[in-house]
């Protein structure tokens, strides 16, 4: 499960792993954010605040998750994740071959720092 919530005035999307990823989190997740996209282009940012990365439910999550990543990185300017879990660490490394999005880590406590960042200030 992913809680997820649309910052519209600063064009940011904050996710937060809450439990193994499922299929239906990533079209909520789409329903809510492709109507932003649509009216106004892109997001300024993606923020991944995660203590540790659950994983999937099921394979059919991983093919929503993978899916969701083609249709919408290329409409997001930046990606943080906080964390401070070693294998989430990694991501920016493995993403920056995958994504068009400019990616970067912070500490899981640096929060603040990479909304800041995600919002251009």
């Amino acid at each position: 499960m992913i809680h997820s919530e649309l910052l519209a005035d600063q064009a940011v999307l904050v996710l937060t792993p809450a439990g193994p990823l499922t299929a239906a989190d990533f079209t909520r997740i789409a329903a809510m954010v492709d109507p932003y996209i649509e009216q106004h282009g892109k997001l300024k940012g993606l923020l991944i605040h995660a203590s540790r990365f659950p994983g999937w439910d099921d394979f059919a999550a991983l093919v929503s998750h993978l899916r969701f990543v083609r249709d919408h990185h290329r409409k997001i300017e930046r990606i943080a994740i906080a964390t401070d879990s070693a294998v989430l660490s990694a991501l920016p490394r493995i993403a920056s071959h995958f994504v068009a999005a400019e990616v970067r880590h912070f500490g899981y406590a640096e929060r603040d720092a990479a909304l800041r960042w995600l919002a251009h200030e």
